[in-house]
């Protein structure tokens, strides 16, 4: 059978020639370090290729019979491969870490590492290390980079793939202190809404009325929040009088926007860390109560990050000692922890959405239960 060779990237080998010049690493950590980053990269790229195949089969027809553009279907592939990869990055993870430690543990090199003085602790070192550093990449693509990138899928996906409800009822939403917008209808695809109120009260009074048969966004102003209001008519209440002034069209700044007022599907994977706590403390102060999806994205970015370290030392804990039946056991019961850790974060974040949880607690509860799974691996490694 032939042996498949994992050559390292050259950004790594200067990058341990740097480590080496400064002395930073010992040459057991960086030896270490680069059979991980080498083995983590070349995961991402055999199995999102195969990922990618999967997705054009699955979903070409609908592709063809929406008439999406190839350059466009070009670019949601371009966006679809780092996406992906970053968010399965724990499995990519877990399976580098059994994968290349159990080769290790095959050649007796982990054998001949611990007779020399090398303690189990001191051999996780460079393991977290390089979980430390996919931690910090995975943080930063996931929190500043692939949500601007995800603009164009989530857009190519919900027009091309996946028809979307583009339209929604009955929004009230609380636009300003006191003041508080109506709409019977909002329609997404002509940023249009219909039989629309703007009341204002103060001291809990009505003071004015607004209502309009239409009223429209205006996508093309340099002004923010500019609204153009259709057969409008005002009411003016001052004191036991009543003021009322109507028109055909007038233009506002109202403090809405359309992604304010319908959420599309995938809307809070377009969002960067900053804009997603600007967003939700936002709708909350308007009292918008559907933003669950938008909280559990926001905590859960920084909680997948960290699981590179819970998910390293299982791995490693469950791979370091030599087997006579090869690799085939510790890769099994990896796959099916990374699998579990998925399936368990997927149903923990199901509670935020549908239960009322928290959603830093429901985001966190999987990496919790699997620190005490990494403690017990740890405890049962070979010392």
């Amino acid at each position: 059978m032939r042996r498949i060779k994992l050559h390292t990237p050259q950004w790594l080998t200067r990058f341990n020639d740097w480590c080496a010049e400064h002395n930073l690493l010992s040459r057991l950590d960086r030896y270490i370090i680069g059979k991980f980053l080498g083995t983590y990269f070349f995961s991402i790229i055999l199995i999102i290729s195969i990922a990618v195949v999967f997705d054009i089969n699955e979903h070409i027809d609908k592709m063809l019979s929406n008439n999406a553009p190839v350059s466009e279907i070009v670019n949601y592939y371009l966006n679809f491969i780092p996406y992906y990869s970053n968010l399965f990055s724990q499995l990519f993870v877990f399976i580098s870490v059994i994968f290349f430690t159990t080769k290790l543990a095959e050649n007796s090199e982990i054998i001949a590492m611990m007779s020399t003085g090398v303690s189990f602790p001191r051999l996780m070192r460079p393991y977290m290390i390089s979980a430390g550093i996919i931690c910090i990449l995975t943080f930063v693509l996931g929190a500043y980079i692939i949500p601007r990138n995800n603009i164009q899928r989530v857009k190519f996906d919900n027009t091309y793939i996946k028809k979307v409800v583009n339209y929604t009822s009955n929004i009230e939403l609380e636009v300003d202190t006191g003041v508080i917008a109506y709409m019977s209808r909002y329609e997404n695809s002509v940023k249009t809404g219909y039989d629309f109120t703007l009341d204002k009260f103060v001291n809990k009074r009505l003071v004015s009325h607004l209502h309009a048969a239409i009223i429209q966004y205006d996508s093309l102003s340099e002004t923010p929040c500019h609204w153009i209001i259709k057969n409008y008519q005002i009411r003016d209440l001052q004191g036991m009088r009543e003021v009322i002034t109507s028109g055909g069209r007038i233009d506002s700044v109202i403090n809405m926007e359309p992604q304010d007022l319908l959420i599309v599907k995938g809307q809070q994977q377009t969002l960067t860390s900053p804009e997603l706590r600007q967003y939700i403390a936002r709708q909350k102060q308007r009292g918008f109560a559907n933003i669950q999806q938008f909280e559990v994205e926001y905590w859960q970015r920084g909680a997948s990050s960290f699981a590179s370290f819970i998910l390293t030392a299982i791995g490693l804990s469950l791979s370091a000692r030599k087997r006579k039946n090869g690799m085939g056991i510790s890769l099994g019961a990896g796959l099916v922890l990374s699998f579990a850790y998925i399936m368990f974060q997927t149903i923990s974040s199901t509670f935020a959405l549908n239960a009322n949880m928290p959603p830093i607690i429901a985001v966190w509860i999987p990496n919790v239960v699997f620190i005490f799974i990494a403690i017990y691996c740890y405890r049962l490694a070979p010392k």
